[in-house]
């Protein structure tokens, strides 16, 4: 592949997914012709970087609402502008407050784009034109980047939100009602919202991942030599470390690794004397593509 000049910023955004050295990210890139995931897969197979972080950001600062209607029925919103500053005013957490408000009674559920939410009356007009009213007033573009509605009738739906509006999760479960069910509902909210997973379990993981990670896994093993015959283990040793890793319910557990959060679910199952789903989850960090 033809080496040619990356930017400083391609440079930082690398390093950001992956911890890799600036150094070596810049030469991962240089070999990757500029492609950002191309050069984190390079990394990888080098044993330089482990498993990265969420790819990507844009550029905004921003506020997550989280907001309820009724029991089990609870939703979120990412609003976002260009500056702290803004986000600061009181004309901006309003709105963003409000908007969470009507999300928790007219969002479909799910997670969507802001936009789902565009043509809704709101206020005697439109979400969007509440929206351009406030970007008119502050002079920076704002967007209702992403909405998110969790709805469990036979369960409960759990939140947390970190002290400065910039992290927030929302995570759905199905079983026997009971304080144990809030309680572990509230405490994967707030594991969700350090560990970052990816997904619920295996079944959650796109296909193309786990094939680039499979990709990797024989990569980095052919470079160890190690005797192909058992190569096809040690590979399927590396996936289900990578599937463990990276889905809620193989993590450790944040607040005692002994354990993982799968083993929590257990525990409340048979404290509540019957099966206990998580069903979903959703998981907003602002400025995090």
């Amino acid at each position: 592949m033809t080496t040619k000049a990356v930017s400083t910023k391609d440079i930082s955004e690398l390093r950001a997914r992956t911890s890799a050295g600036m150094m070596d990210c810049k030469v991962a890139l240089e070999e990757a012709g500029g492609d950002l995931d191309k050069a984190a897969e390079i990394l990888r197979k080098k044993g330089i970087a482990k498993a990265e972080k969420r790819g990507g950001r844009v550029a905004a600062q921003g506020l997550v609402v989280i907001a309820s209607h009724g029991a089990g029925d609870v939703a979120m919103i990412e609003l976002d502008c260009e500056t702290d500053f803004v986000v600061r005013t009181e004309g901006f957490g309003n709105l963003a407050r409000e908007l969470a408000a009507h999300a928790a009674r007219q969002a479909p559920t799910g997670v969507h784009p802001g936009s789902a939410l565009d043509s809704q009356p709101f206020a005697g007009r439109t979400v969007a034109e509440a929206i351009k009213e406030l970007a008119a007033k502050t002079g920076e573009a704002t967007t209702l980047r992403r909405v998110a509605r969790l709805a469990q009738p036979n369960g409960t739906v759990q939140s947390y939100l970190h002290h400065n509006g910039q992290v927030g999760v929302l995570v759905e479960l199905e079983g026997p009602g009971g304080d144990a069910l809030v309680e572990l509902g509230r405490e994967l909210a707030l594991h969700i919202a350090s560990a970052d997973p990816i997904g619920v379990s295996e079944t959650d993981i796109p296909g193309e991942v786990l094939e680039r990670e499979r990709r990797i896994a024989e990569e980095q093993v052919a470079a160890e030599s190690k005797p192909e015959a058992i190569r096809p283990k040690i590979v399927a040793g590396k996936l289900r470390k990578f599937v463990g890793e990276r889905t809620l319910l193989g993590q450790p557990f944040v607040k005692d690794e002994t354990r993982t959060a799968g083993d929590l679910v257990k525990t409340a199952a048979q404290t509540l004397g019957g099966p206990v789903t998580v069903r979903r989850f959703a998981r907003f960090k602002v400025g995090e593509a």
